[in-house]
């Protein structure tokens, strides 16, 4: 055996030791205790699953609004939320999912799991997550089949946010509505556009590579071939071109919150911004009222946050239930009210009053699926657009 086959399995024995450690713990202190069938909660008849889930507050405020709702419409379910901070351990309940597989277990107690692309991508590489269909879940028809299909049925879009230009309207009465509109905007009035560095927030991130993949077929964006670096040269020679024009002659922000500070201060007039900072911001008046969104056209990036079922877990009648009544327009209009961002669902099948609340940033958004070349391009950017 080589040293690394022996760390790998030193790794997932340490995994494994966890999940069987903290399933016996759960078994001890809970006060819902699995009964002899494993499916409902002890002295209720409630079949209880277990729902993971990755986020700040305001995702764990979502799900203790939705959640009571939903176990009010079905008072034989328990949905047994078990939140867990952003930057805390989300590739460990991923971890946990595979070495319970390896090791022929259930679910690791984990039936129900919320998470980005990443975490979806690399499930799919292990077989984790069931197939979903409209049989079992009737509201997966509102769904863009398109978001669907890419990921095998595997995983559901729950809500999504995307990337729009933010600009003060005060400023900018005509905000451009293309991509060659805004670079030409940028040129004609220096110093007052801004993004942020790019590897360290999605708004940045999705200027440059817009930039770059504005050049390339719209096959590329779900393009993962380190080959396809040779064609982002273009992109990079214009992202060069415009650093002169960019706020201070060329500063980057750190962070999405570095460039809505410098719109909120009047130090720029147009910045990209997350839909659902932005909005959130001008909900708390931290933004000025003058502060409007759009999108322009090719869009920037966004993508959505997905529910994935576990294959292992023994809970599935139940979560499909609970599944549908998330992808209903109901808990839809919670969702977006509260995460400011898109629905999981299409704009067509919401309330139309909800839609014209949000109609300056529901046009829609790119996803781009590139894997690790994302890190290339932020690699190169600091050499070549940052470090000069």
């Amino acid at each position: 055996m080589s040293v690394n086959q022996s760390i790998r399995r030193k790794r997932v024995s340490i995994v494994l030791a966890s999940v069987l450690a903290l399933s016996a713990l759960a078994g001890c202190s809970s006060s819902t205790k699995p009964t002899a069938g494993g499916g409902a909660a002890a002295g209720t008849g409630k079949d209880e699953f277990s729902f993971y889930f990755t986020g700040s507050l305001n995702v764990k405020e979502l799900w203790e609004t939705l959640v009571p709702t939903f176990e009010k419409k079905n008072p034989n379910i328990k949905v047994k939320l078990v939140h867990i901070e952003s930057g805390a351990g989300g590739q460990s309940t991923l971890d946990r999912l595979i070495a319970a597989k390896q090791a022929g277990q259930k679910s690791g107690n984990i039936d129900l799991y919320e998470a980005g692309l990443s975490d979806v991508t690399k499930g799919i590489k292990e077989d984790l997550w069931g197939a979903v269909d409209t049989q079992k879940i009737p509201n997966l028809g509102k769904v863009d089949e398109g978001f669907l299909k890419d990921l095998k049925n595997n995983a559901i879009p729950y809500r999504a946010s995307a990337v729009i230009l933010a600009y003060n309207s005060a400023k900018v009465q005509t905000p451009p509505k293309t991509a060659n509109e805004l670079y030409d905007w940028i040129r004609k009035h220096p110093g007052r556009f801004a993004y942020n560095d790019p590897s360290t927030g999605g708004a940045g991130d999705s200027f440059v590579q817009t930039a770059i993949y504005n050049f390339l077929p719209a096959e590329a964006m779900r393009n993962s071939d380190p080959g396809i670096m040779s064609q982002w040269d273009k992109g990079f020679a214009l992202l060069k071109e415009l650093k002169p024009y960019m706020y201070q002659k060329g500063v980057f922000p750190k962070k999405n919150q570095g460039t809505l500070d410098l719109l909120a201060n009047g130090e720029v007039d147009m910045i990209p911004a997350w839909s659902d900072m932005a909005l959130e911001q001008l909900n708390k008046k931290l933004l000025p009222d003058t502060v409007k969104m759009t999108q322009i056209d090719p869009a920037f990036t966004g993508g959505p946050t997905y529910l994935m079922v576990p294959k292992l877990s023994e809970h599935s009648e139940s979560i499909n239930k609970f599944l549908d009544f998330v992808l209903s327009p109901e808990a839809q209009t919670v969702i977006v009210n509260k995460m400011f961002g898109y629905p999981g669902i299409k704009w067509s099948e919401m309330p139309q009053e909800l839609r014209d609340k949000f109609k300056d940033v529901a046009g829609g958004y790119r996803q781009f699926n590139l894997g690790d070349l994302g890190k290339e391009i932020q690699k190169r950017w600091q050499r070549e657009v940052a470090g000069e």
